[in-house]
């Protein structure tokens, strides 16, 4: 399997409102960035839609070294706490019912393909790729070629 190191980050202007996303693909020699925004959407779900965007655009099976500033994604994952949701059809004891199932059933796919080892790092602590890719976020929010998050905003 190719080996690959993936940096995400999801930004929003207001919690909800305008998002964007930045993406650091790193395959040995070859870098790709990728940026998009959403007119209306929350911090939380441009973290996952970032690590989601990054995964698709893999054409091949991969083992990913995959970088997040987002305890909500890592911890997620690594403390299993999304299959827990997934065999609770997403909702929670106790707590209200899982948010933005759309998009972790997405990675939940994602993640049966690639084999996937979700790192946090601090954001905003000189970490270059974190940094760039918050700067491609906010790029992104800020460049007003906006997409609809259609899951989001049928929503609410």
């Amino acid at each position: 399997m190719k080996k690959i190191k993936i940096y995400t980050d999801g930004a929003c202007s207001g919690n909800p409102g305008p998002g964007g996303l930045g993406i650091v693909i790193i395959d040995k020699d070859i870098r790709n960035e990728i940026a998009c925004g959403f007119r209306k959407t929350t911090n939380n779900r441009m973290e996952i839609l970032a690590v989601i965007k990054a995964l698709e655009f893999l054409k091949e099976d991969c083992e990913v070294d995959l970088y997040s500033d987002s305890k909500y994604v890592t911890d997620a994952i690594n403390k299993k706490w999304i299959y827990k949701w997934q065999e609770n059809n997403w909702h929670r004891k106790g707590a209200p019912d899982v948010l933005n199932v759309d998009l972790w059933i997405r990675l939940l796919k994602l993640m049966e393909k690639h084999k996937i080892n979700f790192v946090w790092v601090k954001g905003h602590n000189n970490n270059c790729e974190n940094e760039r890719c918050d700067y491609l976020a906010r790029q992104a929010i800020d460049s007003g070629n906006l997409e609809i998050d259609e899951n989001y905003e049928n929503k609410f």
